[in-house]
């Protein structure tokens, strides 16, 4: 099979249609999407409560939408979220202000690509589900580096793409549901990171290793 057999058409992203997409999904996210996203969102936020013993309190939740996580997150650390989507946000603040979350220090309408927040806000960002649905993810990645401090880490959970096998066909199958849902079926590591990136773990989650964490030092 050829690469251009392999080729996604990838759809164009914006500001705009981001906000559309998720206004549309707003009010049924956590029903269609929870359930296939809780492992890997878990397991992020299991890595964030791990690593906040030695990097730091101050988190930044990039992406937050309907504050799915927000829940598993320690009490003693100081979270932000942020979200493109007004819509979702609404569904986050009830959650926070119904689960009494008090690990949630503020939750915000931002565009993940030019963040409000100055230089080394905080120690730890992560971002779920976030890298593929941005249009330059690129942009995402300097600026999640650029709120965090040098020496503090940033975290993504993030459907990469496969170059064959069953998962290539499975996501060239669900490609339509995808687009609709907002992201590129077609994402890949080299989206977002360069080839001077540090990684220092990665680990597949499930279900059958569709999404990865990610996690990277912040160079500064």
């Amino acid at each position: 099979m050829s690469e251009g057999d392999r080729a996604h058409p990838r759809a164009a992203l914006d500001a705009a249609s981001v906000r559309d997409a998720y206004r549309r999904w707003a009010g049924i996210y956590d029903v269609v999407f929870g359930g296939v996203s809780a492992p890997g969102r878990r397991r992020a936020v299991a890595a964030v409560n791990r690593l906040s013993q030695t990097a730091g309190r101050r988190v930044l939740e990039v992406g937050v939408g309907t504050g799915l996580a927000l829940p598993d997150y320690k009490p003693e650390l100081e979270v932000v979220g942020i979200d493109l989507s007004r819509d979702m946000l609404l569904k986050a603040k009830k959650r926070v202000a119904e689960e009494k979350l008090s690990a949630v220090h503020g939750l915000m309408e931002m565009d993940a690509e030019s963040m409000a927040f100055a230089d080394d806000s905080f120690d730890i960002a992560v971002a779920m589900y976030t890298a593929s649905v941005v249009p330059d993810a690129k942009k995402l990645f300097a600026e999640m580096s650029r709120v965090v401090r040098p020496g503090g880490q940033l975290l993504f959970v993030n459907h990469f793409a496969a170059d064959d096998g069953f998962r290539w066909w499975l996501e060239r199958t669900t490609s339509p549901l995808a687009r609709i849902l907002g992201w590129h079926p077609d994402f890949k590591l080299s989206d977002i990171f360069t080839p001077e990136t540090q990684i220092e773990r990665m680990e597949a989650c499930p279900p059958i290793a569709l999404f990865t964490l990610v996690e990277v030092r912040n160079e500064g």
